[in-house]
């Protein structure tokens, strides 16, 4: 990720605070929101990233990759939920090969 996006993600996270506490009447979710950094490269490499980042956030990875889970650091602001995460291939795998037939699944309109 470059300094300019970054910095651009940093100031629209400050310009969306601004416009909300100036604005009232615009609804903001009931309950909570997530800020998602997904880790990238092998699952060795976004593992490692996960690691270094719960460190840089100062808490416990959270491991649910033996249930066919993600691995993923998670810190709470209040409502605001910021995680980065791991998504291991064998699961993202699973996960487009069940996506693969999506198409093919139409609803029957009368019954719904």
């Amino acid at each position: 990720m470059s300094a300019t996006h970054r910095a651009d993600l940093i100031a629209g996270l400050h310009a969306l605070a601004d416009y909300l506490n100036a604005n009232p009447a615009v609804p903001v979710p009931e309950f909570s929101t997530d800020v998602l950094a997904h880790a990238r490269g092998t699952d060795e490499e976004a593992f490692a990233e996960v690691d270094r980042v719960a460190a840089l956030l100062g808490v416990a990875v959270c491991d649910r990759t033996g249930r066919g889970g993600h691995y993923k650091a998670v810190r709470w602001f209040g409502p605001v939920e910021y995680h980065c995460v791991a998504i291991p291939a064998a699961v993202m795998a699973l996960h487009q090969a069940g996506q693969s037939y999506a198409s093919s699944v139409i609803p029957d309109r009368e019954a719904a």
